[in-house]
């Protein structure tokens, strides 16, 4: 198992995991994990805020964007609030 700085993240991890065939996630993947739309995705890309580690595969303005599932795994168990 992957090393997490958080024991929440394992298990978002595994459910991410379970729902996503890849390593990876794309932007409307993300957003619909986020709560969000594909046009916030990309403002908060823009701003490089609010958003997991991404990485931009080529040099194009509109290469595509994915998101490692570990990443946000990370993010949202740093993110989410639990009672």
């Amino acid at each position: 198992m992957e090393n997490f700085t958080n024991p929440q993240a394992v298990l978002i991890y595994q459910d991410l995991k379970s729902r996503y065939l890849g390593a990876t996630v794309n932007k409307k993947q993300i957003a619909m994990e986020l709560g969000v739309s594909v046009s916030t995705v990309d403002l908060y890309i823009s701003k490089n805020m609010g958003i997991p580690n991404y990485k931009k595969l080529g040099t194009a303005k509109n290469a595509k964007v994915v998101f490692t599932i570990i990443d946000l795994a990370e993010f949202l168990s740093n993110t989410i609030k639990t009672a």
